[in-house]
């Protein structure tokens, strides 16, 4: 069913179901956001309450439902989306600039009336998040209840857990065992004064303890909380997901496993007068709630969240053999595409197929690691755009298309955005895309002291682009993980980044991606993923400088040369010196001779 249908046919029925549950539990508004108990960026089914109420299939957004109003809170991502899939419903499309904004919990402080109360899954609602509500509804006397869960009540066919197998990351590919990496966390406890960490993000838990799965789409987790104590560490995920011989290895490291519903009971259990650490940005509250108060808690970062920020020497080696597959699988894809559009229709939604091809032909590959965005001339202009059967575009006649796309490998995860030229590019789309190149020349090419915060890197990307009175909407950058999710902190090159410990340390990988979007004629983004690498100490301190880790041509066709200096020339004749070097020897035939025209110095 495509968006409009579910809008005109589906969301006011489901949105009626919702209301008079509210009105069975006295509630006057509820507030259904776009997370699970483990705040994840991608939801399995079970959690995706905000799409099957709304209709909008966006990762990101805020739902709120009242008697007589329902809105949805979203950034500038998502709105040419959201003002689509939102359409024929009374959904209300709420236009926030970024997604860290809060600006929902204004609107709640100012709309609600005193003794009026919202409602919230505590199970979904982050701990963080929780508390700046709880102050916002205090200053207009109503009040927050997070006991009910009106999805579960009113949501007949919702899906159970995902029940995918977890596996090992081998050590060929993961080298810090799982013994060490605990060892690495107890004495980060211990600086902490705690005996007892919990943990609920699934990112961690998989770093932690070298284990993959595939119970959320793009990213290699599972669902599982984990609880670290002085000796033993408790997994808390569904009965049947660890095989026999999987259960045997863990329990040689001291890892007891439990049922995932055990996780609050527990918590509820430790021993009276211990300390506990936990990460308020990366708890719910309902487990907050589980602890009892005869527990001492320490309010910290997780420390698994700062250490595989931080890539190894080991790991990045592999990272360096994956980005060569991944450009020589890129590469094949590119030469299809150039053959195929001289004798062939060529969709938008035939990009996606194909590029997922030629990755799966490369070794180690396992998934992508998120929705390939193929937009030509004005859907190249929504940065979340995502083509479907109902609508998409055929990629023909003059103009832009964009491409970003990536992918899952045992040795890394990719993330590459790429324009390409359709028949002639107009002036004025060389003249954008340069601008963009610009930023990401600069900012590749800078020298910066290391532990500067990240955020404060974003400017330098976008001034090139604001010189010209351009700018863009999203970040620059975000950290990307190793064979983890592809979004990945603490280190985000945005200025509206939410975290206050985003330091650039060595061995981080983070995307370099600004761009430009004229709203109903074209998108530009170029997107290349480096590594944070020390560069020279000097009397004012250490400094670090960037790696670029992606290997693939950026077509010089889409570019007016006549808008890049000298040493920006220079920087894309090195970069598609060493892309050439690196990607041949993976490549032969068609593809080959592909690579060697789009790698030709200007």
């Amino acid at each position: 069913m495509n968006s409009r249908t579910f809008s005109q046919t589906t969301a006011a029925p489901r949105i009626q179901l919702l209301r008079d549950a509210m009105k069975r539990h006295n509630v006057d508004a509820c507030l259904i956001p776009s997370a699970d108990p483990h705040l994840s960026e991608y939801l399995p089914g079970r959690w995706k309450g905000r799409e099957w109420l709304s209709g909008f299939t966006g990762s990101m957004a805020t739902l709120i439902i009242t008697a007589d109003f329902a809105g949805l809170w979203a950034d500038s991502r998502y709105w040419s989306q959201a003002e689509a899939e939102l359409a024929g419903t009374e959904i209300m499309l709420m236009k926030i600039p970024t997604g860290g904004s809060l600006l929902h919990l204004d609107w709640l402080a100012a709309n609600l009336a005193a003794g009026q109360t919202l409602a919230v899954d505590a199970a979904v609602l982050g701990l963080a998040t929780a508390r700046a509500l709880e102050q916002a509804l205090a200053k207009g006397g109503s009040t927050l209840r997070s006991d009910l869960d009106l999805l579960e009540e009113v949501w007949s066919e919702r899906p159970g857990l995902p029940m995918a197998e977890v596996y090992q990351h081998q050590a060929s590919h993961a080298p810090l065992s799982r013994a060490a990496k605990l060892e690495q966390l107890r004495l980060s406890m211990q600086q902490h004064g705690a005996q007892w960490h919990f943990i609920s993000t699934l990112d961690d838990i998989a770093y932690l303890f070298n284990l993959r799965g595939a119970d959320v789409n793009y990213n290699p987790v599972f669902l599982a909380h984990a609880l670290v104590g002085p000796q033993q560490t408790t997994l808390f995920l569904a009965d049947g997901k660890v095989p026999a011989a999987l259960r045997d290895i863990l329990s040689e490291d001291g890892i007891v496993l439990a049922p995932y519903a055990q996780a609050t009971a527990a918590l509820a259990a430790l021993p009276a007068g211990a300390t506990l650490l936990i990460d308020p940005r990366r708890i719910t509250l309902g487990l907050r709630q589980a602890v009892p108060a005869t527990l001492k808690v320490v309010e910290a970062f997780n420390p698994t969240t700062f250490a595989k920020s931080r890539k190894t020497p080991e790991e990045i080696a592999h990272v360096r053999l994956t980005m060569e597959q991944d450009g020589a699988a890129l590469c094949e894809f590119f030469t299809w595409l150039e053959q195929a559009l001289g004798r062939e229709t060529v969709t938008e939604l035939m990009i996606d197929t194909h590029i997922t091809a030629a990755r799966a032909r490369r070794p180690g590959f396992v998934s992508p690691s998120f929705g390939t965005i193929a937009g030509f001339n004005p859907n190249g202009a929504m940065p979340h755009y995502k083509a479907t059967e109902e609508s998409h575009a055929t990629i023909s006649g003059d103009g832009l298309l964009l491409i970003d796309s990536g992918g899952q490998y045992v040795g890394g995860t990719t993330d590459i955005t790429r324009m390409v030229p359709i028949g002639q590019p107009s002036a004025a789309q060389k003249r954008d895309c340069s601008l963009v190149l610009k930023g990401v020349i600069a900012l590749s090419a800078a020298q910066f002291p290391r532990s500067i915060k990240s955020p404060l890197l974003d400017a330098i990307a976008r001034a090139p682009i604001w010189a010209a009175g351009v700018d863009y909407g999203h970040g620059t950058g975000h950290g990307v993980g190793y064979f983890l999710n592809v979004h990945e902190g603490p280190q985000s090159i945005s200025a509206a980044a939410p975290e206050a410990h985003t330091a650039m340390e060595i061995g981080m990988i983070t995307s370099i991606e600004p761009g430009i979007y004229r709203p109903g004629r074209w998108g530009v983004r170029i997107e290349n993923l480096v590594l944070n690498q020390a560069a020279e100490t000097t009397e004012f301190g250490e400094y670090l400088r960037f790696e670029t880790l992606t290997l693939c041509p950026i077509d010089t066709r889409c570019l007016d040369i006549s808008l890049l200096r000298s040493d920006e020339i220079s920087w894309l004749n090195a970069y598609h010196a060493e892309v050439r070097e690196r990607l041949s020897p993976h490549l032969r035939g068609d593809a080959l001779q592909w690579l060697e025209t789009r790698t030709q110095a200007l």
